[in-house]
């Protein structure tokens, strides 16, 4: 059993850190705004009071600039050797900066963004990309598959934001080309199912449309079947694409898909989607 600091107990934090207390893990949670459930985390009155006694302290927030501030506070109150692992999605040289302060005041460090959304969050079946060394990896291995199925260590520091925001790419561009065809085979007269059957089972197949799919009906539990309420956010969806495309802009890459996919969510947010599942961006498509 670990004695845990989580901090950012949102649509994310909460559940993963409800997983880490069903699994027998001693919990001290803090956010900001408190959870309006009630939940069996303890949760502390500020964020040197969550750390005190912690081992490992995980955070979940918003930004890069989030995670930095809240280090800057933590650091000096953890105790030697605290395991911080940071799962929000940030920028790539802002992770490397939260390993860099982390090392320098003494603690291990590793950036372990997700993938899996709420759904798997609830679950437990989140995919972890971690970024850092191999001991802390080591050690904090058990507690990720407390809220996992699936953990990846990518690399060094910083790795796991590089696997992050490239995937989130891959899934942004994937879910506007799916979202294409079915708008192109609506026109042609085709159903959505005959679509759906054709290319689930042949070189169409992603999972954007086999796990997501962007029209009600083929996929049960996509969040097109609720007039894409929940899932994952338009906004975040834009999140993920701008980050890649600086990443892209500060390596020297080429990746003009990735930026008409960001230009596309761009417009869909401005438009007043940004709470709507990013898989209905087909309405944009479609000129709705």
């Amino acid at each position: 059993m670990a004695r845990v600091a989580f901090y950012g107990l949102g649509n994310m934090g909460l559940p993963m850190a409800r997983n880490l207390v069903r699994a027998g893990h001693a919990v001290h949670g803090f956010d900001p705004v408190p959870p309006k459930q009630e939940t069996d985390i303890a949760l502390a009155g500020t964020p040197e009071r969550a750390i005190q006694d912690a081992e490992i302290t995980i955070t979940m927030l918003p930004s890069g600039q989030h995670v930095l501030d809240l280090y800057d506070k933590l650091l000096p109150a953890a105790r030697p050797g605290t395991l911080f692992i940071d799962s929000s999605t940030i920028d790539v040289n802002e992770a490397r900066e939260a390993h860099a302060r982390a090392e320098r005041a003494g603690m291990r460090s590793l950036d372990a963004p997700v993938s899996g959304g709420v759904g798997g969050a609830e679950a437990g079946t989140l995919t972890f990309m971690v970024g850092g060394e191999d001991a802390a990896f080591a050690a904090a291995l058990p507690l990720l598959q407390s809220m996992g199925k699936s953990i990846v260590h990518c690399g060094g520091a910083g790795a796991g934001q590089a696997a992050k925001i490239c995937n989130n790419m891959i899934l942004g561009i994937s879910m506007i080309a799916v979202s294409e065809a079915f708008v192109l085979a609506e026109k042609l007269g085709l159903s959505h199912e005959a679509l759906f059957r054709v290319a689930s089972t042949s070189s169409g197949q992603c999972w954007a449309l086999t796990s997501y799919c962007p029209v009600p009906g083929p996929v049960p539990s996509s969040p097109a079947n609720r007039d894409y309420a929940g899932g994952f956010a338009s906004a975040l969806m834009l999140k993920d694409l701008r980050l890649a495309q600086g990443a892209a802009e500060a390596a020297g890459a080429r990746t003009e898909l990735g930026r008409a996919a960001t230009q596309v969510y761009e417009q869909f947010v401005r438009d007043g989607n940004g709470g709507v599942d990013f898989s209905g961006v087909i309405r944009a498509v479609r000129g709705e």
